[in-house]
């Protein structure tokens, strides 16, 4: 993302119902998959602002790494109590991949080219009973604008989404859709969006703040979905078979974890945000 979309992100997920909600949900599995200590280490994989590890820094120990250094230096700047580092991880981590007890993931890898290999490369650092929670943008006809300017190569499915972890020692403990309840009016204002070519938010995206009354609607809709994720966690049951986004519980398990690049066999992504702005596949 650009500095713009970057100020827009931190000066909004205090209050956007989307950050907000997600932020809820996060920390409910979170807390279930690790009962809050001082000293269980949490680590944030492209971090951005530092909202979601910030918001989790009165309970462990928190850790956020991005490439980007305008999105470290806002996160400094707002959350003095999570170290944040800019570099690339696994390798810029050092021993600390080892040490963590979790590694978040949220909104990442759509971002990353080769997503099969910064995934393996997480799980070969990370340690036998280490978690990773994942979230990525689901349902690939929702593309628009909003992905392309967020320098996104893709929206999943659950077949590709899970083709992440195949052949590696980490064990799904949840696979879900999530921002079920509010697909459908997100894919209308998608939709509408396509037809008009450009988004309906600031800075090029669909953020902008509704008023409180929506907001605060909005936010205990989204939050809410928490409960049925945390019953499929716990039950093994079933979460969401559709939403915006996709959400995967991951525990690491005994054994080497090869590092791998994308299969030949995965087919092309929507877009090359770093080529001439053309979809990928053309």
């Amino acid at each position: 993302m650009n500095v713009e979309q970057l100020r827009v992100n931190a000066r909004l997920e205090e209050q956007h119902w989307w950050f907000v909600g997600r932020r809820r949900i996060l920390r409910a599995l979170v807390e279930r998959l690790l009962p809050p200590a001082g000293d269980r280490l949490v680590i944030d994989v492209g971090c951005g602002t530092g909202g979601n590890i910030g918001s989790l820094a009165d309970a462990y120990q928190t850790v956020g790494i991005d490439t980007s250094p305008d999105a470290v230096a806002l996160a400094r700047g707002r959350f003095p109590r999570t170290r944040f580092i800019q570099g690339a991880a696994p390798d810029d981590l050092g021993e600390l991949a080892a040490e963590a007890s979790l590694f978040l993931a949220t909104d990442v890898l759509e971002h990353v080219r080769d997503d099969f290999r910064l995934l393996s490369s997480l799980v070969a650092a990370a340690s036998p009973g280490a978690y990773f929670l994942l979230t990525v943008p689901a349902d690939p006809a929702l593309w628009s604008a909003h992905d392309e300017s967020h320098l996104h190569f893709r929206r999943y499915d659950q077949a590709r989404f899970c083709a992440l972890w195949e052949g590696l020692p980490a064990t799904p403990l949840l696979v879900s859709h999530y921002n079920t309840f509010l697909h459908r009016p997100i894919q209308a204002v998608r939709w509408w969006n396509q037809l008009r070519g450009h988004a309906s938010g600031e800075a090029g995206t669909d953020l902008w703040l509704p008023r409180t009354p929506v907001n605060s609607a909005l936010t205990a809709l989204y939050a809410r979905e928490g409960r049925r994720l945390l019953a499929a966690l716990d039950c093994g049951g079933a979460g969401y078979r559709h939403g915006v986004s996709l959400l995967a519980v991951l525990r690491r398990e005994p054994g080497e974890a090869p590092v791998r690049e994308k299969p030949t066999n995965i087919a092309p992504d929507l877009f090359d945000p770093y080529a001439t702005n053309t979809p990928a596949a053309a």
